[in-house]
C-alpha cells in the first residue's frame, strides 16, 4: 500500500508571541564585551580616574545592547511552521520540517525546541536557524514513532538574535498539533506484494472455473433437461429461437473478518513493538490482498467490550476507514471477553465467510475462552486462527540445560509448547485453519494463507 498523501498531517503555522514576563536577555557578545571592559582595571590601580573609564565603557556596551535590542524583529514578526515529509507510521523514521519565516528587515539566528512526545522521538529536538530578512530559513529532524494512535505536539520555543549577537529576544508559537500514527505503511506494500504478483495473479488466471450452486454469472448455453426454468435466459432465447440456459460459477467475491484481540496477552513485546502492533499490520497487509482480490473486508477488534466494528464493504473510502480504525487500537490491561467477541460476530455475519483471528493462547490448564468462542465459529464459517509465536520460547527450548535451574525452565517450556499444540490440534480437527507465526513473519504468513484458502475454493 503506497503512502498516500492525504494521509500527511496538514502543515502547522503560527505566529511568535512573547516568552514569558521577560521576553529578552543578554546575548553572549554582551559579555564579552564587558569582559574587554575589565582591561581598564590595571591602569586604575596607579590612576582611579580610570575607573570612570571602565564605567563609561559599561555604560557604552549597555546602549549597543538596547540599540541590538530594538533592532531584532517582534515575535509577531515571525511566524513558524512545522511541515510533515510523509505519513506518520509506526516504526519508520520520518522527517519533520521546521521553517521559520522573518517578515522583518533584519537578518536573524535562532535557537529553536519543538516540543515533540517522547511516542514520536526519545530526544526533544534541538537546532538552530538562520532567517534571511523578509525570506525564511528550514531545519530538519527525524522522528520514528513507538506507538500507533494521536500523538499531540506542543509549542515551539525560539531564542533569536541578530548577527550582532549582543541583545537576544526569547518568542513562543502555540503549534499545538494531534497527528495520528498510523500502521507501518511500508511493511504491508513490502510483505505483500511480490504474494499478489506471483501468486493472486498467476491463480486468478490458471484456475478452472467451478460450475455449482453459486449465483455468479458465467456464461450462456443451450437448456438441458433438468435446468430450472428461472435460469432460462428469455432475451436469449428469443434472439436464438431456442432455449437458452444461464450457467453459473460458485461466487469468488466473498466476506472477510479481521478480528484483534486487544486484550492483555498481545501486550507482550518483540523487537520493540507489542503483539497487537504486530498483528494490525497483518491485518493491514491482508485487507490490502483482499481487497485487491475483490473480497469484501470486514473489523472487528474488541477487549472487554468491542472496541471497533466495520461492516464489510470495499473501495477506497473503506480502505481510509481502515486504516483510521486500525491506527487507534490500543492494548487493554485486561483479559478479552472472547466469548463476546464470537456470539457478536456470529450476529452480524450470518453468510458463510472467512474470519482471520489474531490471538494468543493463556497458559492454563482448562481450554481458554479463546478456543471455545473459535470452535463456535468453525461451525459456520471457515476460520484461520492465528496465533502470535513467541521467540523467546522457542529459543528456550532450543538451549541445553546446563543446571537443575534451567532444567526446570526446560521442562516448563516445553509443556506450555506441548499445551499450544494440543488447543491448535483441536481446532484443527474441528475444521479450522490455524497458525502459529512468529511476530516477524506474521503479514507474510497470514496473507500466503488466505491465498491457499482462495486457490482451493474454501470460502
Amino acid at each position: 500500500m503506497n503512502a498516500p498523501q492525504h494521509l500527511v498531517p496538514l502543515p502547522a503555522a503560527f505566529r511568535g508571541k512573547s516568552f514569558g514576563r521577560i521576553p529578552f536577555a543578554f546575548g553572549r557578545r554582551f559579555f564579552l564585551l564587558l569582559l574587554i571592559g575589565l582591561i581598564w582595571i590595571g591602569p586604575a590601580f596607579s590612576n582611579p580616574r580610570f575607573i570612570y573609564a571602565m564605567a563609561l565603557w559599561d555604560l557604552l556596551v549597555l546602549m549597543i545592547w538596547v540599540w541590538d535590542l530594538t533592532q531584532l524583529p517582534k515575535p509577531e514578526q515571525l511566524e513558524a511552521r512545522r511541515v510533515w515529509a510523509a505519513p506518520v507510521q509506526l516504526s519508520v523514521e520520518s522527517q519533520v520540517t521546521l521553517e521559520l519565516h522573518n517578515f522583518s528587515k533584519t537578518t536573524i539566528s535562532a535557537g529553536i525546541v519543538d516540543d515533540v512526545p517522547t511516542a514520536l522521538r526519545n530526544e526533544i529536538p534541538e537546532t538552530t536557524i538562520a532567517a534571511p530578512a523578509g525570506s525564511h530559513g528550514a531545519a530538519v529532524y527525524s522522528i520514528c514513532p513507538r506507538e500507533r494512535g494521536d500523538a499531540k505536539l506542543g509549542n515551539i520555543s525560539l531564542r533569536y538574535q541578530s548577527g550582532w549577537r549582543v541583545a537576544e529576544r526569547w518568542a513562543s508559537f502555540a503549534t499545538s498539533q494531534s497527528v495520528r500514527v498510523y500502521p507501518n505503511l511500508e511493511e504491508s506494500k513490502r510483505e505483500t506484494i511480490h504474494l499478489i504478483r506471483s501468486r493472486q495473479i498467476a491463480v486468478e488466471k490458471r484456475r478452472q472455473h467451478q460450475r455449482g450452486q453459486g449465483r455468479e454469472f458465467e456464461s450462456l448455453r443451450e437448456y438441458l433437461e433438468g435446468d430450472e426454468w428461472r435460469d432460462i435466459c428469455w432475451s436469449a432465447t428469443a434472439r436464438r429461437g431456442k432455449l437458452i440456459s444461464k450457467a453459473y460459477q460458485i461466487e469468488r467475491s466473498q466476506t472477510v473478518w479481521l478480528v484483534l484481540d486487544t486484550g492483555r496477552l498481545l501486550r507482550a513485546r518483540t523487537l520493540g513493538l507489542s503483539k497487537l502492533d504486530y498483528a494490525v499490520n497483518a491485518a493491514l497487509s491482508l485487507a490490502q490482498v483482499a481487497l485487491y482480490s475483490g473480497d469484501r473486508v470486514a473489523i472487528l477488534a474488541y477487549g472487554r467490550r468491542v472496541r471497533l466494528r466495520l461492516a464489510a464493504a470495499r473501495g477506497a473510502s473503506h480502505v481510509r476507514s481502515i486504516l483510521e480504525g486500525l491506527a487507534q487500537l490500543r492494548n487493554e490491561e485486561f483479559e478479552a471477553d472472547h466469548l463476546r467477541a464470537a456470539e457478536t460476530l456470529l450476529t452480524f455475519q450470518k453468510r458463510r465467510s472467512l474470519i482471520v483471528w489474531f490471538t494468543d493462547l493463556t497458559e492454563t490448564a482448562a481450554t481458554p475462552e479463546v478456543v471455545e468462542g473459535a470452535l463456535r465459529l468453525a461451525h459456520r464459517h471457515l476460520l484461520l486462527f492465528t496465533v502470535i509465536g513467541q521467540p523467546d520460547l522457542r529459543s528456550l527450548l532450543r538451549e541445553r540445560p546446563e543446571n537443575a535451574r534451567d532444567m526446570f525452565r526446560h521442562a516448563a517450556g516445553q509443556e506450555i509448547a506441548h499445551r499450544r499444540d494440543v488447543l491448535l490440534r483441536t481446532l484443527r480437527q474441528q475444521g479450522a485453519l490455524t497458525l502459529e507465526v512468529d511476530p516477524g513473519r506474521l503479514s507474510s504468513a497470514v496473507v500466503n494463507q488466505y491465498l491457499l484458502a482462495k486457490e482451493r475454493s474454501l470460502i
